[in-house]
């Protein structure tokens, strides 16, 4: 029996069909076009920095000033932000920075010189800024404040800006830089860099993306420096926390301190960036012609722990004649009366107070004032690099050269104050006339409140700071 039911006409069918292959052509047109709408309507960025100088085109050191504004409604951890300012190099000169000031602290700052693969007429390097999870978040639509770093040559020479990317002399109140980039997780952000890639070109962008390692939080109670500054003026140096003695007063040749002693040059075997921190004592062999150095600490907030340092000690002065009793020192000192606390480390090359030398003296004070000491002599040449440590745990006082124990001091001659840590350059005495000078050399400076660490244990710390771009922080608190 045949069906009852009719066919709809083949016609009907064309309408969805055509009206199927609009949409289709529609939705390819689209997605053609959308790159073009995407550039022309790009997403607002997610924050911007913001760039201002007070240096000249030469200068001893480029200073620029950065903000982080934070355009998002959500919270932007400063640990996920990057900021690279774009230099070209001086011919071979090699650079470090510092950090000067920050709202958050520079011990939660730290940053890098890196040399391009690909250089450009108007960068070859970049100093890139990255930021501790200590450093905190910015809440939607705040700024980090003046995030101020210094760029300059290790061998101190001024530096030419004018052919440097991310400078701008005119800029000497915060404007928006587009030549100084921003990062978020390693994703362009912000800015342009030399090469033409724009935040915002995904593609671009992305291909070049590497997320890098979070910078680890400066561990409670530490105090790292490996002394990389321009000069005994360096306004970082003070914002450190670190005093140059000029004042008068002993010990040695009184009244002889200067600043022209503390000077921070590259020195053949040191780490890092190669710059130390370098004492120099000078004289003519008179008390007017005598220049002493000192650099210590301005607070005294030191006790327990472990106190390190990496010293080039030296048995012959740099220019003029050698037989000088000089005094190479690294020490603790503070309080006075019945909690004054000394702990030294003196080594003398040519002797001193009718001992003869080389030798160094490792020695735990009660009293200066009646001359209560303990201490141990070490009769031998160090005119070479060594690591000093000082061990404090339980009223005990331990000396360590080198990973060796030397001396060990206890009972009443325990630090009964918090302390100072300072390195000297003295003379003892004037014994004859004519021009010379002695350098000693301190490549970093290591303090530990909460553990008594091995060389060993030390070096490996200093080792994961510096490669991690940190060359300074504190977080040690002074007592209440």
């Amino acid at each position: 029996m045949a069906s009852s039911r009719r066919r709809p006409p083949r016609r009907r069918v064309w309408p969805k069909i055509r009206l199927l292959l609009l949409v289709a052509v529609v939705a390819a047109g689209g997605t053609a076009l959308y790159p073009v709408w995407k550039a022309a309507n790009p997403d607002p960025p997610e924050l911007k920095v913001r760039y201002r100088t007070d240096t000249p085109a030469t200068a001893a050191a480029a200073k620029p000033s950065l903000e982080v504004f934070n355009d998002t409604e959500k919270p932007l951890p400063l640990s996920d932000v990057t900021l690279r300012y774009w230099f070209t190099a001086d011919g071979a000169a090699s650079y470090a920075f510092n950090c000067v000031n920050a709202a958050f602290g520079c011990s939660n700052v730290a940053g890098r010189i890196v040399a391009m693969d690909k250089p450009t007429d108007t960068a070859d390097h970049f100093l890139e800024v990255r930021f501790t999870a200590a450093a905190g978040s910015l809440k939607p639509g705040a700024n980090s404040k003046g995030i101020d770093v210094q760029l300059f040559r290790t061998d101190h020479k001024r530096l030419k800006q004018s052919d440097d990317r991310s400078f701008d002399a005119e800029m000497t109140s915060y404007k928006e830089a587009e030549k100084v980039t921003a990062y978020k997780r390693g994703v362009l952000a912000w800015g342009e860099e030399p090469d033409g890639t724009k935040a915002g070109d995904e593609k671009k962008a992305s291909a070049k993306a590497a997320a890098p390692d979070p910078v680890p939080a400066p561990p409670a109670g530490v105090l790292f420096d490996d002394f990389t500054y321009q000069g005994p003026k360096d306004p970082a140096l003070f914002k450190h926390g670190w005093l140059v003695r000029t004042s008068k007063g002993g010990p040695g040749i009184e009244s002889t301190w200067s600043a022209a002693g503390v000077t921070f040059p590259t020195a053949e075997g040191s780490h890092a960036d190669g710059q130390v921190l370098n004492l120099r004592a000078s004289t003519d062999g008179t008390k007017a012609g005598t220049r002493q150095a000192s650099l210590g600490t301005a607070a005294s907030k030191f006790r327990d722990g472990t106190y390190a340092a990496r010293i080039h000690f030296s048995d012959e002065p740099t220019t003029g004649d050698s037989g000088d009793h000089v005094n190479q020192t690294f020490y603790t000192i503070g309080g006075a009366g019945s909690k004054y606390s000394e702990l030294d480390n003196e080594y003398m090359p040519n002797g001193g107070w009718g001992r003869p030398g080389p030798k160094l003296d490792t020695v735990t004070w009660y009293d200066h004032k009646t001359n209560d000491r303990v201490y141990e002599t070490t009769k031998k040449s160090l005119d070479t690099w060594h690591t000093v440590l000082i061990r404090v745990k339980d009223g005990v006082v331990a000396y360590w050269l080198d990973g060796k124990k030397l001396f060990l001091s206890n009972g009443k001659y325990a630090p009964r104050a918090d302390m100072s840590i300072n390195f000297n350059h003295w003379f003892i005495d004037l014994p004859f006339k004519g021009d010379r000078a002695w350098d000693m050399k301190v490549d970093w400076l290591y303090y530990n409140a909460n553990k008594t660490l091995s060389v060993k244990e030390v070096q490996s710390s200093v080792e994961e700071f510096t490669a991690q771009g940190m060359n300074y922080f504190d977080t040690v608190r002074e007592s209440r």
